[in-house]
């Protein structure tokens, strides 16, 4: 489907609030309601609009150390990870990618200790390297239309 204006309008005030209203929207991007419904739903409907999220602040619950952590797995044990580390409460993100390492996850955790226990579960699989995230510079950026 190719991505008319007026939808990446509303994708864009959707990125930004999810829970904007129809009427909203449409008052911003020149449309009805019902036309903003028809078009998000057609959105969804293609899979454009994937899903919509909760943004939750890891250290208001008790996540105060925050990290990015590389793995690159040992011959054999790739393909178990990506099974086992669906099933770790402290991955938030995990990609896999190309490089040296295969995987960055990344990971909230309560303190040190925390993290040291699961690094601990990490090293079965492979040669870790870790990030501490001191802040945010970009998080959630809204996906734009492409200018070119």
């Amino acid at each position: 489907m190719n991505i008319d204006d007026l939808n990446w309008k509303i994708l864009k005030l959707l990125q930004a609030n999810a829970r904007e209203t129809y009427v909203d929207i449409g008052r911003q991007v020149g449309l009805t309601a019902p036309a903003v419904a028809e078009r998000i739903k057609k959105m969804e409907d293609l899979g454009i609009i994937e899903g919509y999220n909760t943004k939750v602040s890891h250290a208001k619950t008790g996540h105060h150390l925050k990290a990015i952590i590389t793995l690159r797995a040992f011959m054999g044990k790739l393909k178990p990870f990506l099974e086992t580390v669906k099933t770790y409460k402290e991955v938030v993100n995990c990609y896999r990618i190309t490089g040296n390492e295969n995987i960055v996850m990344e990971v909230v955790l309560k303190d040190q200790f925390h993290l040291e226990r699961f690094i601990d579960k990490l090293i079965q699989y492979g040669e870790t390297r870790t990030h501490i995230i001191l802040s945010n510079v970009v998080s959630s950026a809204p996906i734009g239309k492409n200018p070119f």
